[in-house]
């Protein structure tokens, strides 16, 4: 750019956001490999995706990690791991996100030791833990304790980071899983600064940090948020975030510099809106979500990772990520939207919208601090009902057409797509060898460690966890002495118990206006009474470790709208847990749930114990992220149907499961 910028530019162009990919798969070694190449692409950060073994604080051979070892991210289980996964990136250079929460402490400390093997300074390490217990309570569904415990270890971790490693942000409150799970933008908001306060307030209570550092912890806290398609509001959402965030920070902790009142964040853009059908279409709505949290200068995302057009279908290859890299690219390097100030400045529209949001937001935050706080709110279940009312109104928008989808519920017409041609080819196939492996690797580091270290490391942490004492330096004694992710959870649970969050079914209804539902009702009760049954039951299961429950959650509503009785017990359930439910609760059928890509694996143990207890009768459909070719897996297992995110309509997915319950009891 010019010396003498022309009127209305910046004197310079500013610096791009921090670009990264979402990535982790398979094994430590193959996911660094991916990350190299990445990085070779012009990445300029790392967002570590872990599986979900590591993320609920499980060993790969545990009963639960069945099916899930390497699947939605990369499995970690000790200090070897991960220095397998960052063999040959300096960590003393790189700014590392971890998409961890439950069991943060522990991966950070992983992190941090591996960096000081590498030579590296902890005080120059950047990234961010993710670190926001409360959104898995009411979205992803990766807790393990109680809320007042997850609140310590979150408390303890910044606490430490304050005085060892001042670049780095401890927890990354999240707004994106709960926009995922129904949240509208002042919930999202509103919700979100809740979160925060939680935080801040149990880190000032704690005693570990002096009153006059609250500023430098209020700077430190970042956020990670949702961007959906209506582009517009998405920017007007950031700006309201922004607004709420300075005063909070200036208000409630007293702090004076505008520098640490600033709102940061990150971002990703909707994932859950993207559309198996007609996947093409996902380029441009990833396309649009990033210009909402880029557009705005004053608003702008520090850090952006995008999707692949093909999330919906599975797990992404190295070529849909590097697709999704280069529009951060394009945007940042090839268009002039870095030249400008901020291009909202005076709009009477964004100022309207702001204002707007603000308020009912401030609204939403004052009703949760009157109930005493968002963990009061979490365990009254306020929270999470409050979510699912809100996502069966937005289903019942998509079903009755008042909101478009291009592809699903609108234009639906299409050609053959030469990107999905290729079948199960156009996603990542993750190998069942891997599992074997990682299951292999880790009782061979079990059985290389010296146990007397191990065991006086884990009496440790047992013995502080029953105290006030900050958890870090026990869990960086266990690290050293080769603990594995699974007895550091499991130590902890013995001492905080684990946790099993409110559903959120109660106050659940969304089927207003349904036409169809009449019909649909009425031949529940008529096969009810066919059946010599007062009322049809369905049990809602989620096997495995998969804790998205969103799409569980809204079959549950419909179908008890519908007259079904409807019996969901929550989410991580072993396949014995369901099969004893389904026999001890006598129900009709059997929905699982499965969104992780285990179902291969967690279906069919459900359908071998059903026949194990003599309910091989028993009819069991599935619904979830199901490749190509593995609906035809599953049916020929025995399941009688699968459903895709491309079966939308509830009331009628509800309908079928009625055919089903019918023809498995020889009904016309």
């Amino acid at each position: 750019m010019d010396e003498k910028a022309p009127a209305g530019r910046l004197p310079e162009r500013d610096r791009p956001w921090v670009m990264r990919t979402y990535a982790g798969h398979s094994s430590a070694a193959a996911s660094n490999a991916l990350f190299r190449r990445n990085l070779a692409k012009g990445q300029t950060g790392l967002s570590v995706a872990f599986d979900l073994p590591t993320q609920t604080g499980y060993d790969p051979d545990h009963e639960l990690a069945a099916g899930e070892v390497g699947r939605v991210g990369v499995p970690v289980a000790h200090l070897g791991d991960m220095r397998a996964l960052f063999d040959g990136i300096p960590l003393a250079d790189m700014n590392t996100s971890m998409t961890i929460n439950a069991p943060a402490m522990w991966l950070l400390a992983l992190y941090g030791t591996v960096a000081a093997e590498q030579g590296a300074e902890l005080a120059r390490c950047a990234g961010t833990t993710q670190n926001d217990i409360i959104k898995e309570y009411l979205s992803r569904g990766t807790y393990i304790f109680p809320p007042a415990a997850s609140l310590r270890l979150t408390a303890d971790l910044v606490a430490y980071t304050l005085l060892r490693m001042p670049r780095w942000n401890p927890v990354n409150v999240c707004s994106y899983h709960l926009q995922e799970a129904g949240a509208t933008p002042v919930q999202e908001v509103g919700f979100a600064l809740a979160t925060a306060v939680a935080v801040l307030d149990a880190v000032r209570d704690c005693g570990q940090v002096p009153p006059g550092r609250m500023g430098d912890v209020v700077a430190r806290i970042s956020f990670f948020v949702n961007a959906g398609v209506r582009f517009v509001e998405e920017a007007a959402k950031m700006r309201a975030f922004g607004v709420l965030w300075d005063e909070i920070a200036r208000d409630r902790y007293g702090v004076t510099d505008p520098r640490q009142r600033r709102f940061r964040y990150g971002v990703q853009v909707n994932s859950l809106g993207l559309t198996e059908a007609q996947p093409e279409n996902n380029i441009q709505r990833i396309v649009l979500e990033m210009l909402g949290v880029t557009l705005s200068r004053d608003a702008r995302a520090r850090a952006v990772q995008l999707p692949a057009w093909n999330e919906a279908l599975g797990l992404p290859r190295p070529f849909d990520q590097q697709w999704s890299l280069r529009m951060q690219q394009v945007l940042a390097y090839e268009s002039d939207l870095l030249e400008y100030p901020d291009l909202f400045a005076g709009s009477h529209v964004m100022t309207a919208l702001v204002d707007g949001i603000v308020t009912g937001a401030r609204a939403e935050l004052e009703k949760v601090l009157e109930m005493g706080g968002v963990v009061a709110a979490v365990e009254s279940g306020y929270l999470k009902s409050a979510l699912v009312a809100s996502l069966a109104e937005r289903r019942r928008r998509l079903e009755s057409g008042a909101d478009t989808v291009v592809g699903v519920n609108r234009f639906t017409e299409t050609e053959p797509s030469p990107l999905t041609a290729a079948g199960a080819g156009s996603i990542e196939q993750v190998d069942p060898a891997v599992e074997a492996a990682a299951v292999t690797a880790v009782r061979e580091w079990r059985a290389g460690r010296d146990d007397a270290a191990v065991d006086a490391a884990l009496e440790r942490l047992r013995a502080d966890a029953a105290t006030t004492a900050n958890l870090m330096p026990a869990t960086l004694e266990c690290v050293r002495a080769g603990v594995t992710t699974g007895e550091w959870a499991g130590a902890l649970r013995r001492v905080f118990g684990e946790y099993r969050a409110p559903t959120g079914l109660a106050g659940g209804t969304g089927a207003g206006g349904d036409a169809t539902l009449a019909a649909v009702r009425e031949r529940v009760a008529a096969t009810a009474r066919e059946l010599g049954s007062g009322r049809l039951r369905l049990l809602v299961g989620k096997p495995g470790l998969d804790g998205h429950s969103n799409g569980a959650e809204q079959i549950a509503v419909r179908a008890r709208d519908a007259g079904f009785e409807v019996i969901y017990q929550g989410i991580r359930l072993t396949a014995g847990q369901i099969v004893a439910a389904a026999v001890e609760e006598d129900v009709d059928l059997v929905g699982l749930s499965v969104l992780s890509g285990s179902h291969l694996a967690v279906v069919p143990a459900v359908l071998d114990g059903l026949r194990a207890a003599g309910r091989g009768d028993l009819p069991v459909v599935v619904g979830g992220i199901i490749p190509a070719g593995d609906p035809d897996a599953l049916r020929a297992a025995g399941v009688a149907r699968v459903f895709t995110p491309k079966d939308f309509a509830l009331t009628g997915i509800v309908d079928d499961l009625v055919t089903v319950v019918r023809h498995a009891n020889g009904l016309g």
